[in-house]
């Protein structure tokens, strides 16, 4: 048996995850590049050092989960959402139930706090935000970013809402206190129910099409409906009535 599938065996013993639902080719030379440079000569030999060692372990899933994020990225979509998709959905419910599914840093959560914060006090704001990766949440929830993620946030709300830090701006508090962190395996753990809006942006591009499948349509039972499913610049789902969903604007799905 090739070392790289007793590689994901372990790791799912381990972990839950389940490499074998990420694209193989973009995986292995990702973990392959890893263990290289920590000086282990195959998957065996890796597998065993993250499975004795807690850093390594930490290392690997955060090199798994892609961390690559900005606030309002693709300004376009999130003009949408502030004009076009919130109006409607404070027009059924005046307090949303909302999800950013695999958040990475918080970038993506807390603009959407931001967004919605033109429409209702913030007091009525109250996002769930999820992601794999323990380590990326634990930085999520500080809120602490660099300068350039937040070069498409408008300069009133940088002023009003991030205190600037050098050259790195934090979240305030009243805008963290919005956003309640968990961690979650999209492709194992049990999905809650009756979103107004869900947001998985820039992450189903390293699943295959068999987790693909699975993860729509678990988000399109957790909506309720004429909910909204938000997908990412290069995710749109050419035939979303498979999940009962609609397109609503280009990357927004409604739930039927």
């Amino acid at each position: 048996m090739p070392d790289y599938a007793v590689f994901i065996g372990n790791v799912k013993k381990k972990t839950g995850i389940d490499l074998s639902l990420y694209k193989e080719a973009q995986m292995k030379r990702r973990l392959t590049s890893l263990y290289e440079k920590r000086g282990y000569r195959n998957f065996i030999e890796y597998y065993e050092a993250i499975h004795n060692d807690k850093e390594l372990l930490e290392e690997f899933l955060d090199r798994m989960t892609i961390n690559v994020s900005e606030f309002y990225r693709n300004a376009q979509r999130w003009d949408v959402l502030e004009k076009k998709i919130f109006p409607k959905l404070l027009a059924q419910s005046k307090k949303l139930k909302i999800w950013s599914a695999a958040c990475s840093t918080g970038e993506e959560p807390y603009s959407i706090a931001l967004v919605l914060l033109s429409h209702v006090p913030l007091r009525d704001i109250s996002i769930l935000a999820t992601d794999l990766d323990l380590g990326v949440i634990e930085r999520a929830k500080v809120g602490l970013y660099p300068e350039r993620a937040l070069k498409e946030v408008p300069t009133s709300i940088v002023k009003q809402h991030f205190v600037n830090e050098g050259h790195f701006y934090q979240v305030k508090d009243d805008i963290k206190r919005t956003v309640t962190f968990k961690q979650q395996n999209l492709l194992e753990d049990r999905y809650d129910t009756g979103f107004d809006l869900i947001v998985c942006r820039n992450v189903m591009i390293y699943f295959t099409e068999e987790a693909k499948d699975q993860i729509y349509t678990n988000f399109s039972k957790s909506l309720k409906q004429g909910g909204i499913l938000f997908v990412g610049s290069t995710e749109q789902i050419f035939n979303p009535s498979k999940y009962g969903l609609e397109s609503e604007d280009t990357f927004f799905y409604r739930k039927i």
